[in-house]
């Protein structure tokens, strides 16, 4: 069906919803279907399902300018939704700034304090384009508050650690790019909540470790998933097996984080990169953090459709288009080593 400017479509197979520009979206769909019968059933369906969500991405502004034009918000809404108190946030423009504020724990995260993270992420307002996330006093996160480590039967202590799954996931795979500052001890759940995050900027005060093997526990906050990712298996468990501590500059060269800077530069550090991530189109945004890290899971040949779908619609967008003329109408600058 075309609506105006919109093509919407289900697909059969999986009951998918598509929704996006009509110019764009007749033709993913006809490449998308005509694609389906060489794919296995469940593929088919990961496809489609990444491919409706960037698509419904591209018309995402124009949607919520038409949904707020039908159904006017009320003119006071907070900023924030409520948060516990160890967590705080503030706002910068079209950045959002979250701290943890247990100063006194070493910033060590309980579950009210995991569950805020999970409230702050989902009910970001719209209008923010990029977050940056920092610890209070001498460390990031010391990782979890195990005094709160009570005595769970095994079905709960999946829930406790799924709980966890569940939040991080909305930062990792949320609506904006998170930025986050690294300073102290950057331990446990705390390396866990900074693996999630987009880009890491670390203070030379930053060290990293995972003692759950020393305290006869075992990590339960996606470490499994996300560390070998970013260190590889092997450096993982020779971290957790002699609970050995790297700094920042190991750190660095090891890959959990991207910038290492004087102490104190960590959060000016971040919130000039979220504000030039801002900046950024929303699209190509949530490409890179939504499609990217499933295109890299991916084998090869889907990996090239769906990169092909991206590139598609990333390039269909109108203001995509107005900064291609600007550059080369000379009107944007050019990309020149720093």
């Amino acid at each position: 069906m075309v609506c105006g400017r919109f093509f919407t479509g289900r697909l059969a197979q999986g009951q998918i919803s598509v929704v996006m520009p009509a110019n764009a979206g007749i033709h993913v769909f006809l490449v998308a279907k005509a694609w389906m019968a060489g794919t296995s059933p469940a593929m088919t369906e990961s496809l489609f399902t990444a491919a409706a969500e960037f698509a419904a991405r591209a018309t995402c502004s124009k949607l919520t300018s038409f949904v707020r034009q039908e159904h006017p918000m009320p003119d006071s809404i907070p900023p924030f939704p409520d948060l516990p108190s160890s967590l705080h946030a503030e706002r910068q423009g079209a950045l959002a700034l979250l701290r943890l504020a247990r100063a006194e724990k070493r910033n060590a995260l309980d579950d009210t304090t995991v569950l805020g993270i999970e409230t702050f992420f989902t009910e970001l307002p719209e209008d923010v384009k990029a977050v940056v996330i920092s610890g209070e006093g001498e460390h990031f996160s010391a990782g979890l508050d195990l005094g709160e480590l009570t005595k769970r039967d095994i079905a709960a202590s999946i829930a406790h650690s799924r709980m966890w799954h569940r939040a991080f996931d909305t930062i990792e795979f949320g609506r904006v790019p998170v930025v986050c500052v690294l300073h102290g001890a950057v331990v446990g759940g705390g390396l866990e909540l900074a693996a999630a995050t987009h880009i890491r900027v670390a203070e030379r005060t930053a060290y990293y470790a995972l003692p759950e093997g020393s305290r006869g526990i075992y990590v339960g906050g996606g470490a499994s998933v996300r560390l070998p990712r970013l260190i590889g298996t092997s450096r993982m468990m020779e971290m957790m097996l002699t609970g050995r501590t790297y700094d920042a500059a190991e750190g660095q060269a090891l890959g959990l984080s991207h910038y290492v800077v004087e102490p104190g530069a960590g959060l000016p550090k971040a919130i000039e990169l979220a504000r030039r991530i801002a900046d950024n189109e929303a699209m190509t945004n949530f490409a890179i953090m939504h499609v990217l890290p499933r295109i890299a899971e991916q084998d090869p040949a889907s990996g090239y459709l769906m990169e092909s779908l991206m590139a598609a619609i990333a390039a269909g967008d109108p203001q995509a288009q107005k900064r291609l003329r600007d550059f080369l109408q000379k009107r944007a600058p050019k990309t020149l080593r720093q």
